[in-house]
């Protein structure tokens, strides 16, 4: 009688009780550099079309470009989650952390001098190298520094702060949209998205925090030594792939990360080019029925702030819904187990991904992006809790960045697929067309493909589904060791 007693203790006692000061602090420069990584990928999500209108020619196609730098940007993210996960495990946590958070930062802002679509993408690139080492490492720090008990409540919390700096960027970017309609003339539609992007490179001054206080983890540093003496390698993809326990694991949560990936990088973070689909037809409805005509410029500069402004807002409210989805699949993980939590959270993001894109017409509608939000994020907060628990401490690094990164590569297709499926069924539609259709009949046919698009991609989420019933649940059970 007295097992089940100790355990209904232990879970009624909330985890952030376990901790000390160090704790605190290596939690909290965890979160903040995984936190202000999220506002960098933001600041991309809601200013890469104005940024792309400026740097490509009048005749190209802005969103189709705009799918080809989210893939560049993931395909940069999955190879910096390669390259610092393994190098996290066999150097450090707190030491690469440094180096990842300083790469993000510094080329994020450099984004902002961009002359040409060219060295956009370059640049973009650069910065997902340090964005995706940051999640592996800042997940390893904790799950191997804080109290064993304080793990999971810790790890979702951290997944769930990263909705702040989603927040954040969408209040920069409401902002933004506010002085354009200011009429200031440093700050016009042309020009806004270079400064969002030098907001970016603010958490550089992280690094010198990190640098001066953060230990590496004492479970590291024993494992490190004890491995000095068995031979046994520390971030080796040999050990990690090859024959042995930690393959099947790996693979299987590269797959489950890799649907939840592309149903948010290939569909939910596409809602800013929907709303301001929405807000530009609403814009210009409303300025036929004016009694004062626009100008084609003022037309052209009220939908660029209209847009700002309800795409800040919309990133605001779907990451409102992101903060309280991760929040709630914690408390659900850690209570029915991490199996069940993730099919609640797949069945949920296919469900309401596909009521956003097919009935989102007004900004009226615009909570329908929380509750999308709510599911698709909550899956995220599954990864960072799961993750770390299917790999030892050698590996833990390696095998968490492997599962959350390397699906990025297959991921990096999500964009550039629904960009391809969007224009070849926007072409379709605009066949279809009579020749004397007008611009706001083209317009309609265009947005009725991105919406086809979206649900045809929608369905990767099955795949998550499928693959949590291969997966090992590891509620209760100690972190893995070899």
């Amino acid at each position: 009688m007295s097992q089940p007693i100790q355990l209904q203790k232990v879970v009624s006692v909330a985890w952030w009780k376990h901790l000390n000061s160090y704790h605190w602090f290596v939690f909290a420069m965890a979160a903040l550099a995984w936190l202000f990584d999220c506002l960098d990928q933001q600041i991309f999500i809601l200013f890469r079309n104005d940024a792309l209108k400026t740097l490509l020619p009048p005749d190209w196609d802005v969103k189709a470009y705009g799918g080809y730098a989210t893939s560049i940007f993931v395909a940069g993210w999955a190879t910096g989650g390669l390259i610092f996960g393994s190098v996290g495990d066999r150097i450090g946590r707190a030491k690469t952390l440094t180096l990842t958070v300083l790469l993000y930062s510094v080329f994020t802002g450099l984004t902002a001098l961009s002359t040409s679509w060219v060295d956009f993408a370059i640049y973009r690139f650069i910065t997902g190298l340090g964005v995706g080492g940051v999640f592996g490492l800042a997940v390893a720090l904790i799950a191997d520094t804080l109290p064993d008990e304080s793990r999971p409540g810790a790890l979702g919390m951290l997944q769930a702060l990263s909705a702040i700096g989603n927040i954040t960027a969408g209040l920069i970017s409401m902002w933004l949209g506010s002085l354009i309609t200011s009429g200031s003339n440093s700050i016009t539609a042309d020009t806004a998205w270079k400064y969002a992007f030098l907001f970016g490179a603010i958490p550089a001054f992280l690094c010198v925090f990190i640098q001066l206080r953060m230990r590496e983890p004492e479970k590291w540093v024993k494992a490190k030594e004890a491995g000095k003496i068995t031979g046994v390698k520390f971030g080796s993809y040999v050990s990690l792939l090859g024959p042995g326990r930690w393959r099947k694991p790996a693979l299987l949560g590269m797959l489950l990360c890799i649907a939840g990936v592309i149903g948010l990088w290939g569909i939910g973070f596409f809602a800013p080019e929907l709303v301001g689909d929405v807000i530009a037809t609403s814009v210009r409805a409303e300025a036929l029925k004016a009694s004062v005509a626009l100008s084609p410029d003022e037309l052209a500069q009220r939908i660029s702030s209209q847009s700002a402004y309800y795409k800040g807002l919309n990133g605001i409210i779907q990451n409102i819904g992101a903060f309280f989805g991760m929040l709630a699949f914690s408390w659900l993980a850690q209570r029915a187990g991490r199996k069940p939590a993730f099919v609640v959270a797949f069945i949920g993001a296919f469900i309401a991904t596909n009521v956003y894109f097919q009935m989102f017409k007004s900004v009226d509608q615009i909570w329908m992006s929380g509750v999308m939000g709510f599911f698709q994020l909550a899956l995220f907060a599954g990864f960072a809790i799961y993750l770390p628990e299917l790999f030892p401490t050698r590996l833990r690094s390696t095998g968490t960045s492997f599962c959350y990164n390397v699906g990025r590569f297959l991921a990096a297709t999500g964009p550039f697929t629904l960009g391809m499926l969007q224009h070849n069924l926007g072409e379709s539609a605009m066949a279809k067309l009579p020749e004397t259709a007008d611009a706001a009949a083209k317009a309609a046919a265009k947005l009725g493909a991105f919406r086809e698009a979206t649900s045809w991609v929608s369905l990767v989420f099955i795949l998550g589904i499928v693959v949590v019933f291969f997966l090992p649940e590891t509620k209760g059970k100690p972190m893995p060791e070899d």
